[in-house]
């Protein structure tokens, strides 16, 4: 397994959406609308910054900027964000965690479903790459943010909040997302995190909607 050595910025939300942007070009797309959930989600708000000619319209499930997040640090973001912490350790303490977890959870998981996603993240590598990106989100990101301030995202912008969702509620979302977004949507629907698992049918008709607004 690899140490702390790594360089952080191989994991950075920039360097994964240049690939998900080359591979889009790949396939023939060259311009597409993006939707992103929950690490996702940021990386598809840096892709938005980035590449603001590729996407057309961006769809953000349940976050706030996480530059926002670490420049106003306080007790509620902490005690909200714990993993944030405990991920970002250096190796391998959260890596040895998160394989003890994930390994107890494969072994209690019964459908075929649980056991092809834990099939995966029980991999030493996969969990790695986990950390790496959560110690991107503490470094590398803040300064790609950070010197990327002003810059607004072009294109439509919906942000979906879950209603029973604990991430958000300490913030006043629209408003700081109006300071990211030239055209922002900011909307509330009755599920938690995961919006397009708790409420899929509620989620796709808002994001339909926006689409083909």
């Amino acid at each position: 397994m690899a140490t702390d050595g790594d360089n952080h910025a191989n994991y950075s939300k920039r360097a994964t959406g240049n690939d998900q942007v080359q591979v889009m070009h790949y396939f023939g797309f060259n311009r597409f609308a993006l939707i992103g959930a929950d690490r996702g989600a940021r990386v598809a708000h840096r892709m938005a910054i980035d590449h603001p000619d590729n996407i057309s319209s961006l769809v953000l499930i349940d976050i706030v900027p996480t530059y926002h997040l670490f420049t106003h640090c306080n007790l509620t973001f902490v005690q909200t964000y714990y993993n944030w912490f405990e991920k970002m350790r250096p190796a391998p303490l959260p890596e040895n965690d998160l394989k003890i977890a994930y390994e107890a959870q494969k072994a209690r998981a019964t459908s075929e479903i649980q056991l092809e996603y834990l099939r995966t993240t029980t991999d030493p590598a996969t969990i790695h790459a986990i950390c790496e990106d959560y110690r991107a989100a503490a470094s590398i990101d803040l300064e790609h943010d950070e010197a990327d301030l002003g810059k607004r995202i072009p294109c439509p912008l919906l942000v979906l909040l879950g209603e029973k969702s604990p991430l958000c509620k300490p913030y006043d979302v629209p408003a700081i997302w109006r300071q990211r977004a030239t055209n922002v949507t900011v909307k509330s629907l009755p599920g938690g995190h995961e919006l397009q698992v708790d409420v899929p049918d509620l989620f796709l008709a808002e994001v339909r909607k926006f689409l083909n607004g």
